[in-house]
């Protein structure tokens, strides 16, 4: 099983479609996926959690409901899941977690993406929405600086896409490829 997991609109659902071709429910709006929605690709179980964060027009305890069954689900299935695909805005990312710094908060993107790791599950960051990014590079600098991964596992770390135009969707396969390849072997020792 691969999930794929982020908050609100950051585009897993429209990041599935690019890498299967197989469309899951979504919507302009955040909040649309309350549930999480699944699709066959290549044998595997492919996952797209609903959002969590802020989500316009719901109650804040919609919102708790759901990322506290986002969490629920992960761990009740934590031993079927071959890897997850953190999937962030690589323009709001930044100025998101830097915010919840300010208050003195961890930010709920480098929250998940520990949770994650405690888990042991293998952990891709897919950072979305380039085409929108003058400085990849120092996005991606930046994000693994905050998610605490050091500078040699920031390529087997991090990928930068574009969903909405298909880029970088060939160098996300490969990486999900290695991954889940790396994470069998580990797992027969």
């Amino acid at each position: 099983m691969i999930i794929f997991a982020g908050r609100s609109n950051v585009g897993k659902s429209t990041l599935i479609f690019r890498l299967t071709g197989k469309r899951v429910r979504r919507g302009k709006r955040p909040g649309v996926t309350r549930r999480p929605m699944e699709v066959e690709w290549r044998g595997t179980k492919i996952v797209d959690l609903p959002g969590f964060g802020f989500m316009s027009g719901l109650p804040s305890e919609v919102q708790e409901k759901i990322k506290d069954e986002i969490v629920h689900y992960i761990e009740n299935n934590a031993d079927r899941i071959e890897l997850a695909i953190l999937v962030v805005d690589g323009k709001a990312a930044p100025e998101i977690i830097r915010r919840w710094e300010k208050r003195g908060e961890i930010p709920i993107d480098v929250e998940f993406y520990q949770f994650l790791r405690e888990l042991e599950i293998p952990t891709i960051v897919a950072v979305n929405k380039i085409d929108k990014v003058k400085n990849v590079e120092s996005v991606i600098h930046f994000l693994a600086e905050k998610f605490g991964v050091p500078p040699e596992k920031v390529k087997e770390t991090f990928v930068p896409v574009s969903a909405k135009f298909g880029k970088n969707i060939e160098d996300l396969k490969f990486l999900m490829e290695k991954k889940r390849k790396d994470h069998k072997t580990s797992r027969t020792r």
